[in-house]
């Protein structure tokens, strides 16, 4: 293994954030363990399994046609550093916020093999400015 390949994988596996990658079908193919950290599943229990394990039932029709879109033209509007936030969940059901960016990944022809996608739990940050708005709307209301 090269320089480039061990600085590759200890970013992986030292990274607080979670790095999970996914086949064209949406099977998760990678888990670190930012991803465990974050989302409570294991790798051995997640790999192999669908991406629907961390997105709340409510929001898979729109993520999976987010998904098949971002297969179909190999193009995401969030990817190039851009962040989606967006609702998802811990293997116990817990509701979190997450930040995430994709990086497609494509074979030699330029036809999409998958996706990357890095997270970031949010979730405090998000139920913060949530409190600071309501107490802003409830100041104005006074």
């Amino acid at each position: 293994m090269d320089f480039a390949q061990r600085s590759a994988e200890a970013i992986l596996s030292g990274t607080a954030d979670a790095v999970v990658a996914t086949d064209r079908d949406g099977i998760i193919r990678l888990w670190n363990p930012g991803a465990e950290r974050i989302f409570g599943h294991a790798a051995a229990e997640v790999i192999g399994a669908s991406l629907d394990v961390i997105i709340p039932e409510r929001l898979r029709a729109r993520h999976w046609a987010g998904f098949r879109h971002t297969v179909a033209t190999g193009e995401s509007r969030y990817g190039a550093g851009d962040l989606l936030s967006v609702p998802s969940m811990r293997r116990d059901g817990t509701p979190i916020s997450v930040e995430f960016t994709i990086v497609p990944i494509k074979d030699l022809s330029g036809r999409m093999e998958g996706m990357v996608a890095v997270m970031r739990d949010v979730t405090a940050r998000f139920e913060e400015t949530r409190r600071l708005r309501r107490a802003a709307a409830e100041a104005a209301a006074k």
